[in-house]
């Protein structure tokens, strides 16, 4: 597999010969917009080429934005049957939330608790921090959590009351 400099230069090499042989003038003919307008009063017209440019640009705003998704995405590990590793992200635009990084941390946690049959969990670290990028820093936050208030029983053994279907005799 090519490397990532490689690539970008074949990219580069490939922009470069294409603008070569491309004609002088752009577009060879014709127009790519018709010159139309929207009448919306008497007084106010917007032509089609406005309408595309603010379109193409509310766009690619939505898409480096996108306000739907969540602000932080969240990786975990587990250390042992009763420790888990949470390592969050902050995404990279958003439009608040910068302060939400504990209540986040501590609400996956307690998902995590409940999913586990655990009674609670308790911190064991917690950490955050900016990670520096070419784009600009994001947000971290990392942290371990330890299980508390679990069954005496394993999880993995089943109880000697219960046959094979888990029906208690």
């Amino acid at each position: 597999m090519p490397k990532p400099p490689r690539v970008a230069a074949l990219l580069v090499l490939g922009l470069v010969a294409g603008c070569s042989t491309a004609p002088r003038t752009f577009p060879s003919s014709g127009a790519y917009l018709a010159n139309a307008s929207v009448q919306l009063t008497p007084n106010l017209n917007i032509s089609l080429e406005k309408m595309v440019f603010w379109g193409a640009l509310a766009g690619a705003a939505y898409l480096v934005y996108d306000p739907l998704t969540p602000n932080w995405e969240i990786e975990e590990a587990q250390l042992s049957p009763v420790q888990y590793h949470l390592s969050m992200r902050m995404k990279r635009f958003y439009a608040g939330g910068a302060g939400e990084a504990q209540q986040a941390f501590n609400q996956r946690a307690k998902d995590i608790a409940r999913s586990s049959g655990a009674a609670d969990y308790a911190v064991l670290e917690y950490s955050e921090g900016l990670e520096s990028s070419v784009l600009g820093s994001r947000r971290v936050s990392r942290g371990v959590i330890q299980l508390t208030g679990l069954a005496s029983d394993d999880a993995g053994k089943q109880h000697p009351a219960q046959d094979r279907e888990g029906v208690v005799e």
